[in-house]
């Protein structure tokens, strides 16, 4: 079933053009210099076909939540969700959002030099200018309270948030947000999964942004648990 993606209301770039592209459970916002509307269309419809036809000849692909070995013959894209996942230790399918986030946008870049894809509350994004993204935490007191800051020499990067409490991803933790940033969108999304699954309170903070730091790859990690805070990485919190 479709979700409204209610937490949309948060995110601005108003110097760019911005269009949504939506396609079965893929729902992107997408900005860029001008609307690259149809040109996204036709992505999300090649990759989303590599996924589904992987799928149909190996269902245990979607089912998994462990992470699993594929045929040296899969589709690139298969093979970077399968990558991140074992990375993360998770199954390959909680890479998705991000992944399509990533192969779209830099499919875009040959048309637009920026780019900011959120896909589910997971984010690619490539920019010539410093931007803030917003944390949106749902009923804890620090929702929409913080932004990072993310500058041109940043990006390309992934930005991947998991929740407990919003959203319809699976997730087996409690936590209001948990934010993960990578140059690889797809071991972020799928590290945002693993560590959500690590929180049930604000005391597996420490614990969680512990596993965070050992995944290679990933540059920093937030958290937000109710009214607990936990970061890690070179990116700096900003007020809103």
């Amino acid at each position: 079933m479709y979700e409204p993606r209610f937490y949309r209301n948060q995110t601005s770039a108003k110097d760019l053009y911005s269009f949504n592209v939506r396609i079965k459970e893929t729902d992107l916002l997408i900005y860029a210099n001008r609307d690259l509307t149809a040109v996204a269309y036709e992505l999300i419809l090649l990759y989303r076909s590599l996924i589904e036809e992987f799928i149909g000849r190996f269902p245990i692909f979607k089912e998994t939540l462990i992470p699993i070995e594929i045929p040296k013959n899969a589709p690139g894209i298969v093979k970077t969700m399968a990558d991140a996942a074992k990375l993360a230790g998770v199954g390959p399918m909680a890479a998705v959002a991000g992944t399509i986030a990533e192969y779209v946008g830099r499919g875009l870049l040959e048309y637009s030099d920026e780019v900011i894809i959120e896909n589910g509350g997971d984010i690619f994004i490539k920019t010539k200018r410093d931007r803030k993204i917003g944390i949106y935490a749902k009923e804890s007191p620090l929702s929409n309270k913080i932004a990072v800051s993310i500058t041109p020499d940043d990006t390309p990067l992934g930005i991947c948030t998991s929740s407990g409490t919003v959203g319809h991803s699976l997730s087996f933790g409690r936590a209001d947000a948990v934010i993960i940033f990578s140059k690889n969108t797809s071991l972020a999304d799928a590290t945002a999964t693993k560590v959500g699954n690590l929180l049930h309170s604000k005391d597996d903070i420490r614990k969680a942004i512990e596993f965070a730091q050992s995944v290679p790859g990933i540059e920093g990690a937030i958290i937000v648990v109710g009214d607990g805070l936990g970061g890690w990485g070179k990116f700096e919190f900003v007020s809103i």
